[in-house]
């Protein structure tokens, strides 16, 4: 046993430990958004296999995140990766706020779980960009530390997201809160973007504009869409 006290002693050192910590509170902190991409996929589907999306979209999601945080120094190498996945997230945040009413009524129950997995495992794959680079940094090259992160960031995203689904139930208003968080995170890594990120530092007061601009966007043109979907269906109603 002398072995194991001499290899607890060399690897958990007061700097291990802090940099755990920091793993742990910017898990707490990035695994929130996907924990909320979980719950609006996942808000739709019968009661019974929203607890499923939610195991298996988190499964899917972690393995993502694993694979690239293997890949991350080739990650970084490619251009536009940043600016490509806030546009691509802006989008998945306006799909999932519009959802209900193009998915009611239309595909099986199994095609809205697959949909939904399908959702959750693409934008964790574009937001875990942050995620990985944040957690491979704190490491500091510690392939335990990296292992760590990975398996706490797993009941974060678990219980983070059965949380928001109950809160979304009880008050739909932060569907659209949990979409604006999204809407946020997109224009951050947009304007993170090394490619453009020096235009955006010499131009600061646009950054104010950018958040603004893309919440009345996204939520807004939701918010049209489908307050519209629901005016033309009132005929129909009103028939039957």
């Amino acid at each position: 046993m002398e072995w194991l006290s001499a290899f607890a002693a060399e690897t958990f050192t007061t700097q291990f430990l802090f940099a755990l910590a920091s793993i742990v509170v910017i898990d707490i902190v990035l695994a929130g958004d996907n924990a909320i991409v979980i719950a609006l996929a996942a808000r739709n589907l019968p009661p019974a296999l929203q607890k499923k999306a939610i195991i298996w979209g988190t499964v899917g999601a972690i393995v993502v995140r694993t694979l690239m945080t293997l890949a991350v120094v080739w990650l970084l190498k490619i251009p536009g990766l940043m600016l490509v996945g806030g546009l691509a997230l802006l989008w998945i945040a306006y799909r999932l706020l519009t959802a209900e009413e193009d998915e009611h009524g239309h595909g099986s129950v199994n095609t809205s779980f697959a949909a939904a997995i399908k959702t959750i495992v693409i934008a964790d794959a574009v937001m875990g960009v942050d995620n990985v680079l944040a957690v491979a940094g704190a490491a500091h090259g510690s392939f335990l530390l990296v292992v760590l992160g990975l398996l706490i960031s797993v009941p974060i995203m678990v219980w983070g997201s059965r949380l928001i689904l109950r809160l979304m139930e009880r008050y739909p208003a932060i569907i659209y809160i949990g979409a604006g968080v999204l809407v946020v995170t997109a224009a951050k890594m947009v304007m993170g973007e090394p490619l453009v990120k020096p235009w955006f530092q010499a131009h600061a007061w646009v950054q104010w504009l950018v958040y603004p601009l893309a919440l009345v966007a996204i939520l807004g043109g939701a918010r049209m869409v489908v307050n519209n979907r629901g005016k033309g269906s009132q005929p129909e109603s009103n028939a039957a």
